[in-house]
């Protein structure tokens, strides 16, 4: 959503009573927490590779140094928004999708600039419970490796798995994901490949390396 459709929103009467702040960049945004007690950020989220992956990092970053700001993302279409709920760094207190109608979009706002740091609280608790729906290691693994073109026989070799265990595995990433095929998995690998690990490791040459 660009900048002039958030202003417009914004205008309405049911969410009129919060004060817009618009950045260009993460660095603009940073130095405005100096002086300004932000409740919320809403990061409209870019289809440029290098773009998305900088705002899942800078979210996660927000995470630690910021946390009682609520983080919520806008993202092109529901497909995404399963995606990026699963595979984001760091918890999000919002995932919207762009594709919904102006109605749909004012209540989901509504609902989630209403929250209270109780709710958030909760909704906190909920994400912990629920990271048994998240992908396993070994499902992240053989996304990373399909990410550089490994074939199933290829990634069986590389985690010391016989073939019928790696597909099992690609199976149930695709039911969590919600993705029915092969491009909707490599969707997700994209997203994940280009997320910042959380510590820097050394992988050999070729290979992916894992969080």
């Amino acid at each position: 959503m660009s900048a002039v459709g958030l202003q417009h929103l914004f205008t309405q009467s049911e969410l009129s009573q919060y004060q817009l702040h618009l950045f260009n960049d993460f660095d603009g945004f940073k130095k405005a927490l100096h002086h300004v007690n932000f409740f919320s950020l809403i990061y409209s989220l870019s289809d440029a590779r290098e773009e998305r992956r900088n705002c899942l990092a800078h979210l996660r970053d927000l995470a630690f140094t910021h946390s009682h700001i609520q983080r919520i993302i806008l993202v092109s279409d529901e497909m995404e928004a399963r995606l990026i709920s699963h595979l984001s760094p760091s918890r999000l207190h919002g995932v919207v999708s762009k594709s919904v109608t102006l109605e749909h979009l004012m209540k989901e706002f509504m609902v989630l600039l209403s929250e209270t740091l109780r709710i958030n609280d909760n909704m906190l608790n909920h994400w912990y419970c629920s990271q048994n729906r998240m992908l396993s290691p070994t499902e992240r693994a053989i996304l990373r490796y399909m990410s550089c073109g490994y074939s199933i026989p290829e990634i069986a070799a590389q985690l010391e798995r016989n073939i019928k265990t790696i597909r099992a595995h690609k199976f149930n990433a695709m039911v969590k994901l919600g993705v029915n095929s092969d491009v909707g998995l490599l969707d997700a690998a994209d997203i994940l490949t280009h997320l910042p690990v959380r510590e820097p490791r050394t992988a050999g040459l070729g290979k992916p390396t894992f969080l």
